[in-house]
């Protein structure tokens, strides 16, 4: 091995190293994945329904791989008038409660289009 093979191999090996701590720290969310800023994510705002809870729905969703992912499918579902969630990243699923009638097509398009996949959806 010459003189050039070698610095290549160290410019490699230190370069592994640097996306193996990146990829560590992405997946522990301290990283600034998803629109973060490296800091601990802040929760979105607590949302409360205006009546009474007539109905709920576990979203199982897929994608999600920080706290910063968790508070944009929060927020998300939250967005939908009448319904508030609580998603849980270590199971990847978002339970929402509504006060009026909700569409699961309507939850579906809500987290799909904050970049994420419901893989499915479970009433009750």
């Amino acid at each position: 091995m010459n003189g050039v093979d070698l610095i290549i191999l160290i410019i490699v090996l230190v370069l592994l190293g640097f996306a193996l701590r990146g990829a560590v720290r992405h997946f522990r969310g301290e990283g600034p994945c998803c629109g973060g800023s490296g800091r601990p994510a802040e929760r979105p705002s607590d949302k409360h329904l205006d009546g009474p809870v007539i109905g709920q729905r576990t979203l199982h969703i897929s994608g999600m791989h920080c706290a910063n992912c968790a508070n944009h499918v929060t927020g998300a579902l939250n967005a939908v008038e009448g319904a508030v969630a609580k998603v849980d990243l270590n199971r990847g699923t978002a339970v929402v409660r509504f006060d009026r009638t909700v569409d699961d097509i309507e939850l579906r398009r809500a987290v799909e289009q904050a970049g994420y996949h419901v893989d499915y959806i479970e009433a009750g």
